[in-house]
């Protein structure tokens, strides 16, 4: 059996998800197949009530989670850019772990520079560069949408390389 790995890209708006399968044997093995579970992203209205928001994504994280049975997550560290996303996107982080922690899930970070380093061999890469690079990983004739979706696939294949 595969080592099911679930990849996050944090963010209260979008809340990018990406799980993919990989062999245990050959996890750090690059060239190694790997094998889309699911992708997709987890979205709250901007009309919504900020509890509401946060409710909304720890509900369907949970049920994402009960789903996918993940044997590892992997999430992108926060990059701090605008100070008002910034808190958001913490919000949304401060939720995501409290749902790992309740199933007892182990995590990993890394930050957008690993990533894209351990995707492309440049740490920075533009972010084309990185959702071609995972598409051309997981055998795709098309790059993952939305964006959110593929930053999460990235995260995940980042992780498969150093599990």
């Amino acid at each position: 059996m595969g080592k099911r790995i679930l990849g996050l890209d944090p963010g209260l708006a979008a809340l990018g998800f990406g799980a993919i399968i990989c062999n245990p044997n050959q996890a750090q093995l690059r060239d190694a197949p790997v094998n889309i579970l699911d992708f997709g992203v987890i979205s709250t209205s901007a009309d919504a009530e900020m509890g509401q928001r946060l409710r909304t994504l720890y509900e369907d994280l949970h049920t994402l989670i009960d789903e996918l049975q993940p044997d590892l997550v992997a999430i992108e560290k926060l990059f701090f850019y605008r100070m008002g996303n910034t808190i958001l996107v913490a919000q949304a982080r401060g939720v995501i772990l409290l749902v790992l922690a309740q199933h007892e899930l182990s995590y990993i970070e890394f930050t957008p520079a690993q990533i894209k380093q351990a995707l492309t061999g440049y740490g920075n890469a533009e972010k084309f560069q990185v959702q071609q690079a995972v598409a051309q990983k997981l055998h795709l004739d098309d790059i993952p949408r939305p964006d959110d979706a593929a930053d999460a696939l990235a995260v995940a294949l980042t992780a498969s390389f150093q599990s």
